[in-house]
């Protein structure tokens, strides 16, 4: 279901439904509206049948007007430049609703990484590392996990970044294993904050969680981790998606019995009524949260969708045009600026903590991100209770007026 609208038009043109609600010159725009720079590369990386394969690896730095830039690395196949600055884009913004001393980058290679062994995705990932060598580092450009990529990805550029430079330093990425500085909370930091918005937005309405029915499209680290709040807070998990397909309960689903059959069988599939993907999206339920990859909600489909809240745990799960047709349809989405803010503050923190060499407790993490995501999210309701526009405006109007303070106070290069 992969489409082509992720857009730099799309992103400028919800920017523009921005401007009136906030104070954001010319000049703070004009940054705004290019990357600080995006870089393209060849990537020879020698296969395990002995022949060299080369593929494209990009990165793209949005901004550092607030501090320096920080941003996953994905392993997609299909990965374009343009795709990499929207996101970086995207990453800026989120960062300064999170009021992070952080500007916003992103990268990767264009390959499906299940298409080659370890061997090869680690030498696939040391080369792209050294051709960033003189561009990355703790206060120019931090690298993150992302779609494609994990914990390990992330020991393997450590590794290549100080080996070639012949330092000792990890604070150049995030989302690292535990033995090498790496954070507690990284993997499922976005399922929290997503359940904490589609929380907020439950009890505002007056319906509050308990028994509310609630699906989750892309059941991984982030999407379980939403489910698990969720469901303790005494709402129904009903239905759930993996890339296998999806299942259906309308009683709620046993999160604990279905973690032990996907352990055994590698899927959901099979342990409740099986569903497709799609009929998944359609069913009629209090919040569908989006936890799979960009574009899931896209105009051909937004027609079909039920739900009263679109909780956007991934970046821009819901492309521009659907959310002009759901407005219309009094369809909320709590979009990706505050619903997955988790994960950028909890890098944030693990980032800190390579600063400093202090390291926290997962309880003291937790709280840590809690309390950022909770003041992001007062912040936003805020701009929305005394503008009066969506929840995505909100957080665009909070992000460019916060950008704009760091650019007018900089000013510009002569």
């Amino acid at each position: 279901m992969r489409v082509s609208g992720l857009n730099w038009q799309g992103l400028m043109e919800q920017l523009q439904e921005a401007l009136p609600y906030c104070e954001v010159t010319d000049q703070s725009l004009a940054y705004f509206k290019y990357p600080r720079r995006s870089v393209k590369m060849n990537l020879p990386v020698k296969m395990d049948d002995g022949q060299v394969r080369v593929f494209q690896g990009y990165r793209s730095v949005h901004s550092n007007a607030r501090g320096p830039s920080m941003g996953g690395v994905r392993f997609r196949e299909g990965l374009s430049l343009h795709e990499c600055e929207v996101l970086a884009a995207i990453m800026t913004l989120k960062a300064a609703v999170a009021d992070l001393p952080l500007g916003g980058a992103k990268g990767g290679v264009d390959v499906d990484p299940e298409t080659l062994s370890a061997h090869e995705q680690e030498g696939l990932t040391r080369r792209f590392t050294s051709e960033l060598f003189e561009l990355i580092g703790p206060n120019e450009d931090i690298l993150a996990p992302d779609v494609g990529t994990d914990s390990q990805h992330m020991a393997w550029i450590y590794d290549a970044f100080n080996e070639g430079r012949g330092t000792s330093i990890n604070g150049m990425v995030v989302g690292k294993p535990m033995a090498l500085g790496g954070s507690y909370a990284t993997k499922d930091a976005r399922g929290q904050s997503a359940a904490m918005v589609t929380a907020r937005a439950l009890e505002d309405s007056g319906q509050g969680v308990k028994n509310a029915r609630i699906a989750i499209f892309g059941y991984g680290d982030v999407g379980s981790k939403a489910a698990r709040l969720l469901q303790a807070q005494g709402a129904l998990i009903v239905a759930v998606s993996d890339r296998h397909g999806a299942i259906y309960s309308s009683s709620g689903l046993d999160l604990p019995a279905l973690a032990e059959h996907r352990e055994q069988g590698g899927s959901v599939c099979g342990f409740a009524l099986d569903i497709s993907k799609d009929e998944l999206l359609e069913l009629d339920v209090d919040a569908l949260i989006l936890a799979f990859d960009f574009g899931t909600v896209n105009a051909g489909n937004a027609h079909k969708v039920r739900a009263t809240y679109l909780v956007e745990a991934t970046n821009r799960a819901v492309l521009p045009e659907a959310e002009r047709y759901l407005r219309e349809r009094d369809i909320q989405v709590l979009p990706d600026l505050v619903a997955a803010i988790g994960g950028v503050v909890v890098n944030y923190v693990e980032w800190v903590q390579s600063h400093t060499n202090f390291f926290w407790t997962a309880d003291e993490i937790e709280a840590v991100a809690e309390q950022h995501i909770n003041r992001a999210l007062d912040d936003v309701m805020n701009v929305m209770e005394q503008n009066g526009i969506d929840m995505r405006t909100a957080a665009y109007v909070l992000a460019l007026s916060r950008l704009n303070s760091a650019t007018e106070m900089r000013g510009v290069y002569p």
